[in-house]
């Protein structure tokens, strides 16, 4: 092996090889379990899970996995991990990915990493990290979460004998097309007075984030025209998740996304204020099933409701 793991939970160097990282946990941290690979191949992450897959870093040579609990950890998961990625970067390691929860790709990321098993390593799907680094031909994967009474902490080592670069998919870096809406544009307003509610499909939201990406769309102009047509008329816009998380942070995202919406609306659109309010409901409401990546993507949305009957 290059390394292994020595005691006070540093990563310590073998006699005449190049010096590892030095990783210092929080006081009171114990491994909870470790495993070591010798002439393995491992996919490293290194882009979120975006229509049922993920970039990867093809590596082989030795691995080795260590777990570690945080007892009585009432950090969040940021806390936890900003420490770590100081250190990691003052060793000499370039970060070739980062992400949090959502960003990541949520339940679907979390179980595509090959991690050690619960309980040793616990993780919170609605509440998690990753980052990924290269030092030469030393890798490092490394994920943090919490529960209500700890924080647990995952490092993959990496020393490839041989590394095949990752051929990210470029589709990646672009926005993803969103489904289409179930009802177009011109008919928005027959759909608002015959089902009370109306899907805006065709709107963009970076993932895990409340903000609405730039652009024209269609069932935002549509809706204004149809609210400035009936003053009388009043429209709840409701956020919806999927299932991955927990319930109080997917609401309060959704009510976030209602809020982005309908401030759209207003400042740019000419709607009065008094016409639209903002609410969240999560993953209380889904449209699909939560089993497929296809019935997540439907359900995470923001719906137009009719919340009052024009006359």
């Amino acid at each position: 092996m290059r390394r292994f793991f020595c005691a006070a939970f540093l990563l310590c160097p073998l006699p005449g090889l190049a010096e590892p990282p030095v990783l210092t946990l929080p006081p009171g941290a114990t491994v909870s379990a470790e495993r070591t690979q010798a002439a393995t191949s491992y996919g490293l992450p290194i882009g979120p899970w975006r229509n049922d897959t993920m970039a990867r870093n093809m590596l082989e040579g030795t691995r080795a996995d260590t777990a570690w609990r945080l007892r009585g950890n009432q950090e969040t998961s940021l806390q936890i991990l900003a420490p770590l990625r100081a250190q990691i970067v003052g060793a000499g390691y370039i970060l070739i990915y980062q992400c949090e929860t959502e960003t990541c790709g949520g339940f679907d990321f979390r179980y595509a990493l090959d991690l050690l098993p619960e309980p040793e390593m616990h993780v919170d799907l609605g509440d998690f990290r990753y980052l990924a680094a290269q030092n030469g031909q030393d890798w490092i994967a490394l994920t943090v979460s919490r529960s209500s009474e700890s924080g647990f902490v995952h490092l993959t080592t990496m020393t490839a004998e041989d590394a095949t670069p990752a051929q990210p998919d470029n589709d990646l870096a672009r926005p993803q097309p969103r489904p289409e809406p179930d009802h177009p544009a011109g008919d928005l307003a027959k759909a608002l007075e015959q089902t009370g509610k109306v899907a805006l499909d065709d709107l963009v939201f970076a993932s895990g984030a409340s903000q609405l990406a730039e652009g024209d769309f269609a069932t935002l102009s549509a809706l204004a025209d149809y609210l400035a047509t009936r003053p009388e008329a009043r429209i709840a816009l409701v956020g919806h998740t999927d299932n991955s998380g927990a319930l109080a942070a997917n609401v309060a995202l959704s009510r976030d996304r209602a809020a982005a919406v309908r401030k759209r609306l207003i400042e740019r659109l000419g709607v009065p204020a008094g016409q639209l309010t903002a609410e969240g409901a999560g993953w209380l409401s889904p449209r699909a099933s939560n089993l497929t990546p296809e019935g997540r993507e439907k359900n995470r949305r923001v719906e137009a409701v009719l919340a009052s009957t024009p006359r």
